[in-house]
């Protein structure tokens, strides 16, 4: 028997949930009401189709995690209540604490449109379960997949998410280390230890095209590697590496699109992009045969190399002014939420890896 991947993504969910409904985390202050107050107050008087839509839309992947977590564990009879439950507690939490925000605005509508949405998730996934589609679904992930494969298969679930925020590099994902220098500089400003900071003999200078090259090369091989090292025959890993391919170019094809509108959505598609594909996509095919350690190991080395190569590069100033402008009231970003998954899923996958590579030898 195989761990569910719905209860880590459910926790990831509800991460999103609680960063989207508390941000921008600033200016908590009491304001003079219990926080309780809007469970009694009369309903707003201006609301629009697309916030009750959001609301109920916002709690549906919710609500059907948790309960498909609950069946996974042997708790059907209880598992829409458990998922109700869990979820309306949560955006009770989220609603109460909005008391604090004087940005937010708590609403007993908002809470009732969210339960009923973690409601109907459950009953969707209750239904999936009656109908014998999750079970169907366990004896495909058996066929193709080793048991423990639930962190890698929550990892690629978000590597699509990751790539909506535009990158300054095609699939260049986890590029922080000049942000973390300017935050920790800002930060350790007017004390002595700012002196402790490395100095730079020289400004971080754009990739030029082989680099390039190099990094989207590897931004497709990694999660080919990943997948390789849960995945177990070849011809299921030949499928798999197309459709890593076709995830991130459409991925990163609608990321332009949002960004900078329909007419550019291939803008990013030069050459030395397109030979990077072309090539990750050549060595996932060479590396079909290598067992599953050898793929953790390879994508380890590669991980290294990327990271290191992509945190050469700074973000030109054009870039950040056009994020500037992506910003400005694109639903999909959730706040930046998609931001921080570009910045944090390549070193989560390292963590997962390093474990993985330190485990006891699985077989294919």
């Amino acid at each position: 028997m195989h761990k569910t991947a719905a209860w880590p993504l459910a926790l990831v969910y509800a991460g999103l949930i609680v960063y989207a409904s508390l941000y921008p985390f600033a200016d908590w202050r009491n304001q003079g009401i219990a926080p309780w107050d809007f469970l009694l107050a009369p309903w707003p008087r201006y609301w629009t189709g697309f916030d009750v839509g959001a609301n109920v839309v916002g709690y549906i992947p919710l609500g059907f995690l948790l309960a498909l977590s609950a069946l996974r564990t042997g708790r059907a009879a209880k598992a829409i209540r458990l998922a109700t439950l869990v979820a309306g507690l949560l955006s009770l939490v989220m609603e109460t604490s909005q008391s604090y925000l004087p940005a937010r605005v708590p609403s007993n509508i908002d809470w009732g449109l969210n339960v009923l949405g973690a409601c109907l998730g459950a009953v969707v996934a209750s239904l999936l379960e009656m109908w014998g589609a999750i079970d169907r679904w366990s004896r495909f992930r058996a066929r193709w997949f080793l048991p423990d494969a639930r962190g890698a298969l929550v990892l690629l679930a978000l590597w699509p998410m990751a790539l909506l925020f535009p990158a300054a590099v095609p699939l260049g994902l986890g590029q922080v280390f000049e942000r973390l220098e300017a935050a920790l500089a800002e930060y350790l400003l007017d004390t002595p230890f700012l002196e402790w900071l490395p100095v730079r003999d020289l400004d971080l200078e754009p990739l030029v095209p082989g680099a390039e090259l190099v990094c989207v090369m590897l931004g497709l091989l990694i999660p080919c590697l990943l997948g390789f090292c849960v995945i177990r025959s070849k011809a299921r890993r030949t499928v798999f590496v197309g459709a890593v391919v076709l995830a991130g170019v459409g991925a990163t094809a609608l990321s332009a699109a949002m960004s900078y509108g329909p007419a550019h959505a291939w803008a990013w598609l030069d050459l030395p992009v397109q030979v990077g594909l072309a090539a990750g996509g050549v060595l996932a095919l060479v590396l079909l045969p290598v067992p599953s350690r050898v793929s953790a190991a390879l994508m380890l080395l590669a991980l290294g190399v990327y990271l290191s190569v992509l945190n050469q590069a700074p973000t030109s100033a054009y870039f950040a002014q056009t994020l500037q402008t992506w910003e400005q009231g694109r639903f999909i970003r959730f706040h930046g939420l998609a931001q921080w998954l570009g910045w944090l899923w390549p070193y989560a996958a390292l963590l997962y890896v390093v474990t993985r590579v330190w485990a006891q030898p699985v077989k294919n």
